[in-house]
């Protein structure tokens, strides 16, 4: 369940299909688990106050365009969430959250955490 702000910047996405993140069957979609997260990251960061979201949007854009300018837009390589994660940690070093480069260290530490509750 989205609160407002995260429906908010969620459908402000939704604007074009060149900006809008992958849906499948009308729901946002993710093919692996990274990309959930740097979804949420981004979202949590702004509704924190770090950056406005419209910061991220256009940085996102931009980012998406500069991919385009140096790639077919046929290229199989193309990945909407990588996108993502450039504009995320663009924003996120320029507001002082994260030194350049730490972003990806920062999910894979978190992805990589292993349940520490005992077994039932």
């Amino acid at each position: 369940m989205f609160t407002k702000f995260e429906h908010f910047a969620a459908t402000s996405l939704m604007g074009s299909p060149e900006e809008a993140p992958p849906r499948q069957d009308g729901h946002l979609h993710f093919d692996r688990d990274w990309e959930k997260m740097a979804f949420g990251v981004a979202i949590a960061l702004s509704k924190q106050g770090h950056y406005e979201w419209e910061e991220f949007r256009q940085t996102l854009i931009e980012t998406i365009g500069e991919w385009e300018a140096t790639h077919d837009l046929d290229d199989p390589e193309w990945d909407y969430y990588q996108c993502w994660v450039t504009a995320l940690e663009k924003v996120a070093v320029k507001s002082g959250v994260l030194e350049a480069g730490e972003l990806e260290a920062q999910m894979a530490q978190l992805l990589n955490c292993k349940d520490s509750s005992p077994a039932p």
